[in-house]
């Protein structure tokens, strides 16, 4: 069940009735927003997730049916109780077919109020907890960390279970490529956050001038250019999880801000006195070398200590070969109905490339290949002649030389460098006149002359 705490609407448009329900539900530890029509509650919903709402029926403009309506139109997971008056019960009475939990009576008692709001979030957490476990399954099955089979893969995801539905700081750290963001996306889909999207910030990929505005958001007039006020990126996570990839880059005045974050959950916009309080969740990721950088003073001890609860260690492709084969066949799938080609498979020598590469650019250099190889594929089979080149001749080098000694004539040098490839290539002459840069022609004239 989610510990996050829930948020309740009210919408009437009699501030007495308004502010009594407010001081109520505020009393039992709810989050209340209030509205004084249906408009102004439809607004909200669309804007921010909401998990009861309490609206009078007769209100002016949009009614509480109306508003019902349009509710379960664009958040079915929201819990709807009914206020109304002794003389439109009936009507109330509909509104239960239409979705509704429950209503109550006016003139109502704290006690109703309560048992009916508790019983609607109760239902309302038990129909999400069922919704989770589905999409919990499901991101699990989706994601291409199942075709992992690499034992320090498994213990990642095992980890990556056992945490995500914790509200702890998660720093993840490996190569480029190696799918940090995967890790990320699968933290968050699996935690009682996932109903609201994570928000992500590539903190490599914004100026140092601008980071700060970005992160925290800004005032009219806190500098030249702001014309406005603008949500920073924690503001837009609230209730959710924000992902900073490559904290690392942070520059050292955010840093502090960050640790304020981390320590209260408070800021300040640029510009601005007040402090603004949000719940989010953390998950930042990197390829530097955080500890050194502390030793260098480039990142803060204190910063470095808050962000590593949990840590999770991602290796490179290059030590977890035994994953290739599942992240090809997952890679052949998602391209195939990406592009609309099916794709029935991959030949024997192709896959042998790819398993003898060494994969500098990790899951990552991966991925692309195979869109590329899909992509370029004539006959529904990924073959040699789909792969890159460099990809093809990387994985034909050996340990083994090619001694020519000094004086040896160019024509025969050419005639051992021929006959090298094509022995490598197992005689396959498309691939040796690839490998060597020249046509296939070519190679057959070649060859034919030095017979």
């Amino acid at each position: 069940m989610s510990t996050l705490r829930k948020t309740i609407l009210v919408a009437d448009d009699e501030m007495g009735i308004r502010e009594s329900l407010r001081k109520i539900l505020e009393k039992e530890g709810f989050d209340v927003i209030t509205a004084t029509n249906g408009e102004e509650a439809f607004k909200i919903i669309r804007s921010q997730n909401v998990d009861l709402l309490v609206t009078d029926i007769r209100m002016a403009g949009m009614d509480g049916l109306e508003l019902l309506k349009v509710c379960k139109s664009v958040s079915p997971y929201t819990e709807v109780i009914m206020i109304t008056g002794y003389a439109s019960v009936d009507t109330a009475v509909d509104s239960l077919k239409q979705g509704a939990y429950d209503y109550i009576t006016k003139p109502f008692k704290k006690a109703d109020i309560l048992r009916a709001v508790h019983k609607a979030i109760e239902k309302q957490v038990l129909m999400l907890d069922n919704v989770r476990m589905k999409e919990r399954l499901e991101a699990i099955e989706a994601s291409p960390l199942m075709e992992t089979a690499s034992p320090a893969m498994q213990k990642i995801v095992e980890m990556v279970e056992l945490v995500a539905p914790s509200q702890a700081t998660v720093l993840i750290l490996g190569e480029s490529g190696t799918g940090k963001e995967v890790i990320a996306d699968l933290l968050h889909r699996l935690s009682p956050r996932a109903s609201r999207p994570m928000v992500k910030v590539n903190c490599a990929a914004i100026p140092e001038t601008l980071i700060e505005s970005e992160l925290f958001g800004y005032e009219k007039g806190a500098f030249t250019g702001a014309t406005g006020r603008k949500e920073g990126r924690f503001e837009v996570a609230d209730r959710s999880s924000i992902f900073l990839d490559e904290i690392g880059e942070v520059p050292h005045a955010v840093q502090v801000k960050l640790l304020r974050i981390l320590q209260e959950g408070t800021f300040e916009r640029l510009g601005s006195n007040r402090t603004l309080q949000v719940d989010v969740r953390i998950i930042a990721a990197t390829n530097k070398d955080l500890e050194a950088m502390v030793k260098e003073g480039r990142f803060r001890e204190d910063l470095y200590w808050r962000l590593n609860v949990i840590t999770l260690v991602i290796p490179p492709l290059r030590e977890r070969k035994e994953d290739i084969a599942g992240l090809v066949q997952h890679f052949i799938t998602r391209f195939s109905h990406k592009n609309d080609k099916p794709i029935r498979g991959i030949e024997s020598r192709a896959m042998e490339t790819l398993l003898g590469y060494s994969w500098p650019g990790n899951v990552r250099e991966l991925e692309n290949v195979m869109e590329r190889s899909v992509v370029i594929d004539r006959d529904g089979i990924i073959t040699l002649d789909d792969l890159p080149p460099q990809i093809v001749s990387s994985s034909m080098e050996t340990a083994d030389t090619v001694t020519i000694p000094l004086g040896t004539p160019l024509e025969e040098v050419e005639r051992i460098l021929m006959e090298e490839t094509l022995k490598r290539t197992k005689g396959d002459k498309g691939l040796a006149s690839k490998l060597l840069g020249i046509s296939t022609r070519t190679l057959y004239r070649k060859m034919d002359r030095k017979e």
